[in-house]
């Protein structure tokens, strides 16, 4: 097909948690087969950024939503505050949709305000903007197992309009059984990328992506394209690879059938 017209950001910082992946560093080497990958679960930070109240009620989608963005905003020596963010998931919390369909298969049908807050899909957005005090735009997106392309259109389409930085975040987390069979996501995962306008002195790569209807790119260590495909946000697994060898080139990442996203690194 016809390439449509291009967008293009620079990258200025990566956050990765991952089952065997804890950080971006970790990720780097075992990306660039410096080091065998050896799965492990995924340890989500406690968010010490919130207050004590929201600390507790922290579910695991908005841990590793907020530590995967936490991650990539240092990386790129940036206050979270001050930045646009665009938060997309395939699924919304689990563990929380679960505890309210037991409520109303039960007798006691009430279901507690706190739960129907955490429920929402942009509740990660919620809690990002109390740990941080930010007051930038914000947009919270879910195109299924299209997430992470998705989340990096909207964000660089935010960059291009508004000429300022915008932070990616997307991520999953595990819905506990029964609903775990319908939705067999196995751990918490999330990728967060500072995308900006303009070179910078910590800026990584140029990036420029275009709708592709090429096959998507598959990573050639097993064990860590089984975990690209098991964990939707992980689709960004490719373009990471990119940036971990530091190797100009493109990956093809999965879309909304039949089209896919083809993104074009050009390591600084």
């Amino acid at each position: 097909m016809s390439a449509s017209p291009l967008l293009s950001a620079w990258i200025d910082g990566v956050g990765l948690i991952a089952p065997g992946l804890p950080d971006w560093s970790t990720a780097c080497a075992v990306l660039a087969g410096q080091d065998a990958f050896a799965s492990a679960p995924s340890v989500l930070p406690a968010p010490a950024l919130l207050p004590p109240a929201e600390r507790r009620r922290a579910s695991r989608v908005v841990r590793i939503a907020l530590a995967s963005g936490l991650a990539a905003l240092d990386h790129a020596g940036l206050d979270p505050a001050g930045v646009a963010t665009v938060f997309s998931a395939s699924t919304a919390d689990g563990h929380n949709c679960h505890a309210l369909c037991e409520t109303l298969a039960s007798d006691d049908q009430r279901v507690s305000p706190t739960r129907f807050h955490n429920s929402l899909h942009n509740t990660p957005a919620g809690y990002w903007s109390i740990a941080t005090g930010a007051m930038a735009a914000s947009q919270s997106l879910c195109a299924h197992d299209a997430s992470f392309a998705a989340g990096l259109l909207e964000a660089l389409v935010q960059v291009g309009s508004s000429a300022a930085s915008c932070t990616l975040i997307a991520y999953d987390a595990e819905y506990p059984a029964p609903l775990a069979a319908a939705r067999p996501i196995p751990d918490a995962g999330g990728i967060g990328l500072v995308l900006s306008p303009t070179q910078g002195p910590r800026s990584l790569a140029q990036i420029s992506v275009n709708l592709s209807d090429s096959p998507v790119t598959a990573l050639a260590d097993p064990q860590l394209d089984a975990l690209r495909l098991a964990i939707p946000a992980l689709r960004g697994l490719p373009l990471l690879e990119l940036l971990a060898t530091r190797r100009a080139g493109s990956a093809v990442l999965e879309y909304l059938a039949p089209l896919s996203l083809q993104v074009t690194v050009s390591p600084c």
